[in-house]
């Protein structure tokens, strides 16, 4: 006997579930289009202005056609940070030296940790937005479920100081300091210090009006200072810093 066809409440054929498409307009639809997608809209508008619906209108499909790509809102989060990795692999890659070019020099791990933590600062200004998920995403994503691209980032790192000739623990001490001050000094790069943009006016720029001088004369008194990039080179002299640290050891 023929199967009997599944019928709704009525008494009716039910009808096949309708598959969303993923051609829109950029034809149909990949990972790494869906990703790219999310970072420039969160370039655009701030990690507040991402969702599924937004990012299916900005790619032309229904939301629904995003769920084969990311799961759900934090796969989505995940992505951008795999994406952040994916940028900084191919800098690196393109800075690099072709492979078997020479024999790779032991003693040049501080240089290859500063060429990481600039191509990382780069990424980072480009995605300003994008930059606290380095941070929220670690802290909720255990280490084994991170995207391949961040692991891939990890082992980069750890890779290079075994090469170096560092044990294990010292590997540890120099990827955790490594990693903590590289997004630390971008953190304080990137915070937020103009009051009002639209004031020529430093003091008022800054709203050091709204600090109370008795209560704050250093604060103040530096602001402006602060306010300041530090830039790569201060990135590479702290880095230098915390190297110098471990080499005493």
């Amino acid at each position: 006997m023929a199967r009997e066809r599944a019928r709704d409440k009525s008494g009716e054929a039910a009808k096949p579930a309708r598959r969303a498409s993923d051609r829109g307009h950029y034809g149909r639809l990949s990972r790494q289009l869906v990703l790219a997608a999310a970072l420039d809209l969160v370039d655009e508008e701030g990690l507040s202005a991402l969702s599924m619906r937004r990012l299916g209108a900005r790619l032309g499909v229904e939301a629904m056609a995003l769920y084969r790509y990311a799961e759900g809102k934090d796969a989505l989060l995940d992505g951008l940070v795999e994406a952040l990795h994916v940028e900084l692999d191919e800098r690196l890659s393109a800075g690099s030296a072709p492979e078997g070019s020479a024999a790779p020099d032991p003693a040049a791990w501080r240089d290859e940790l500063h060429r990481i933590a600039r191509a990382m600062y780069e990424v980072c200004l480009s995605h300003p937005r994008a930059v606290p998920l380095l941070a929220t995403r670690m802290l909720a994503v255990p280490l084994a479920r991170r995207p391949l691209a961040v692991l891939k980032e990890h082992e980069r790192v750890l890779a290079l100081l075994h090469d170096a000739g560092l044990g294990s623990a010292r590997s540890a001490a120099v990827f955790r300091a490594f990693t903590g001050w590289v997004l630390g000094y971008v953190s304080v790069e990137l915070r937020a210090m103009v009051d009002n943009p639209d004031e020529e006016d430093p003091a008022f720029r800054l709203g050091l009006h709204r600090m109370p001088p008795q209560e704050l004369p250093r604060l103040r008194a530096i602001t402006a200072t602060l306010a300041e990039r530090g830039g790569p080179d201060g990135l590479d002299a702290g880095l230098d810093a915390l190297l110098d640290r471990f080499a005493q050891d």
